[in-house]
């Protein structure tokens, strides 16, 4: 076997490679070699050493002109509007050009520009936020598990936060709130049971140690049946005569009243502030329809703590991800028409209608692109919000189903996924579909990789 830096060498002659950095290049020909003893040792292969050689530049030629970044462009074609796996919020035109002008330029993150000194990059997002929700104050974190981590540490730490059996709630990933809480360093005192909870239950729980109301929107889940919950007007009236603040966790999140969009409708933050509650937290990737973020709003004097927290700046937002936000909270504030310009909510209203004028194309371009022996037929269906949002309300959609006689539908959905771009569809009742809901054109069903044509 040629030593490593004889075959680096050999490997830097190559036209092709000759532009590589010695440490990449010095990774592929270490990968090489060990597939090439491997063959050796199996006795697949029995050359000499100048073949050896040639077959190593030969592999690490290929295997960097395959070499992609991890992180790929796929076609959702799952119906699944704010898919957590698939990267959640599709995001707007504008917003994505303020990211890249924050990405290519210095910019005034921390810079006052009126007074020339130190800014606060809270202050880039602030009173859009305050504008759209009514409230004193804002700040912004990573995501909104950050952002209830990040209030209960500032509120609570060491002391009792209350909350409800029936609001302790796992997220994905198995994040759970319980979880959440113990590393901020408060303590739960849980009251009523999982399916009721009376305002005695809050009122009774109270005491010395008590820090924080804490109230939490079931986004990813309901309780239905013989049920009973203390609305949030009730807990901030509790926690008025005590002197206790209350947190409402929204989770997804609405700026506004999605039923105008065809959507059932979900708790609006500026609503929640208006019924009393001090803090409110939700997401900016959800139905916000913005980039990953946990924003919370409410009471100045509250949002301060938040903000002098030590925790704040290890769980602060980068430029990019500020330019993204402000970008999507400036659209809600002067844009007409959300839906044309917010992807989320274009998707979320989408019309069988418009699917089904869609479907004969994406059917007609499937066809053509695979074998006779796939059948390809426009089926009706439903897709789901995702995210944990409305998690029991389903969208009535447009799907193109994809069959064959002798390949199961996982098979197929193996195949699809390895297309250029990947397509990700979804398996139903025995069949592979294709759900035009999450489409724009059908034409990138036209990339189906070579593999599926035989």
């Amino acid at each position: 076997m040629p030593p490593v830096d004889e075959c680096l060498r050999a490997a830097a002659g190559h036209p092709a490679l000759g532009g590589l950095s010695h440490t990449y290049l010095k990774v592929l020909v270490t990968r090489a070699q060990s597939r090439m003893r491997a063959a050796i040792a199996n006795g697949e292969i029995a050359i000499g050493r100048d073949d050896i050689m040639k077959k190593i530049v030969d592999e690490v030629q290929r295997a960097a002109a395959a070499d992609e970044p991890a992180l790929k462009t796929i076609v959702n074609a799952t119906g699944v509007v704010l898919h957590t796996n698939l990267g959640r919020a599709i995001l707007p035109e504008a917003v994505i050009e303020t990211m890249a002008q924050a990405a290519r330029s210095a910019v005034n993150l921390e810079f006052d520009l009126e007074g020339g000194g130190r800014g606060d990059r809270d202050g880039l997002i602030e009173s859009e936020l305050c504008a759209l929700t009514s409230a004193e104050a804002a700040t912004v974190v990573n995501n909104n598990a950050a952002a209830v981590l990040l209030a209960l540490t500032a509120i609570a730490e060491g002391r009792e936060v209350i909350v409800s059996r029936g609001e302790l709630i796992e997220i994905g990933g198995s994040f759970r709130l319980p979880d959440v809480m113990a590393r901020s360093g408060a303590r739960l005192r849980e009251v009523g049971t999982t399916n009721r909870t009376h305002p005695a239950d809050y009122e009774n729980a109270i005491g010395a140690e008590t820090a924080l109301l804490l109230k939490v929107h079931p986004s990813n889940y309901r309780v239905v049946g013989f049920t009973s919950e203390v609305a949030l007007e009730e807990l901030v009236k509790i926690g008025r005569a005590r002197g206790i603040p209350v947190m409402e966790d929204l989770g997804a999140g609405a700026l506004i009243d999605l039923s105008a969009y065809g959507i059932p409708r979900e708790p609006i933050v500026a609503e929640r502030i208006a019924a009393g509650a001090d803090l409110v937290s939700f997401s900016g990737d959800k139905l916000l329809g913005g980039p990953q973020a946990g924003i919370i709003v409410g009471k100045r004097g509250l949002v301060a703590k938040l903000k002098a927290n030590a925790l704040k700046r290890a769980l602060r937002c980068d430029k990019i991800t500020l330019a993204a936000l402000s970008a999507t909270l400036r659209l809600y504030l002067r844009s007409g028409n959300l839906a044309a310009e917010i992807p989320t909510l274009r998707y979320l209203s989408r019309s069988a209608h418009e699917m089904r004028q869609m479907a004969p194309r994406a059917r007609d371009i499937l066809s053509d692109h695979l074998s006779a022996d796939f059948r390809c037929e426009i089926v009706e269906s439903t897709s789901q919000i995702g995210s944990g949002a409305l998690p029991t309300e389903e969208l009535p959609t447009i799907a193109i189903r994809v069959t064959h006689p002798t390949i199961s539908a996982n098979s197929i959905a193996d195949l699809f996924r390895g297309a250029r771009p990947p397509i990700i569809g979804r398996v139903t009742d025995d069949g592979f579909q294709l759900d035009l809901r999450t489409i724009d054109d059908p034409a990138v069903f036209a990339a189906v990789f070579p593999p599926l044509c035989t």
